[in-house]
């Protein structure tokens, strides 16, 4: 069935200009943005299929070979879906910049979707200004975490160029699981010892997952 055979009062854009956005369903939403379907498929059925296949989430997942790997949707089509998700998120950084940090849960509202490959884990480093303002975050390193492969001049060079009152360490973990490992603690006191010969406080140390996170500071840990 083409578009132009739905009854006009049930097609995405009349509806939406009936009764609004709200109103619609996630694919007739995203009917609208992709416009037009294919030969045999209306873009409707393409984006119902589309969503029937995978959570409206997962969607922000796919690479844009792995979109075009779906039945009706080209390149052009996969590049309007990658940069929906991406003008999302860029809101989402947005809404987040110059954030004041007052838990631990701030710090993980304000790293979601800034760890570019949750499959690997990732060390970052808040900046901070005198009222606990996030300044900017920079990854310091990419793969296993051990206090080897971490220096403190590396950390805090980038601190003193922002001239950071104080700053937080981030990492995620890929397994899901927010536990701290020793190497974790190892980096943590290696990080606040330096910190406080620089009169750079080391406010937290906060691990994330997908759903949860631990912070050093809520478990006493920091002293």
């Amino acid at each position: 069935m083409r578009i132009h055979d739905i009854d006009p009062e049930n097609r995405p854009r009349e509806r939406f200009l009936h009764s609004g956005p709200a109103a619609l369903s996630p694919a007739e939403l995203l009917a609208i943005i992709l416009r037009s379907g294919t030969p045999g498929r209306n873009i409707v059925d393409t984006c119902n299929e589309l969503l029937a296949s995978r959570p409206l989430e997962r969607l922000a997942e796919l690479s844009l070979k792995e979109l075009q790997r779906i039945p009706g949707i080209g390149e052009a089509k996969a590049m309007q879906i990658i940069a929906i998700f991406e003008l999302h998120k860029r809101m989402h950084y947005a809404r987040n910049a110059n954030m004041k940090v007052q838990s631990a849960r701030d710090v993980y509202e304000y790293m979601k979707g800034r760890i570019p490959d949750g499959t690997k884990e990732h060390l970052c480093l808040l900046f901070m200004d005198a009222k606990n303002r996030i300044i900017r975050h920079e990854i310091v390193s990419v793969g296993t975490l051990t206090a080897s492969l971490i220096h403190p001049r590396e950390i805090f060079k980038a601190a003193i160029r922002e001239s950071a009152n104080a700053v937080i360490l981030v990492h995620n973990h890929p397994s899901g699981d927010v536990q701290p490992s020793n190497a974790d603690k190892q980096v943590t006191t290696i990080v606040r010892q330096a910190g406080e010969l620089l009169q750079i406080e080391l406010l937290d140390h906060v691990i994330i997952g997908a759903e949860d996170w631990f912070s050093f500071r809520d478990h006493s840990m920091l002293s």
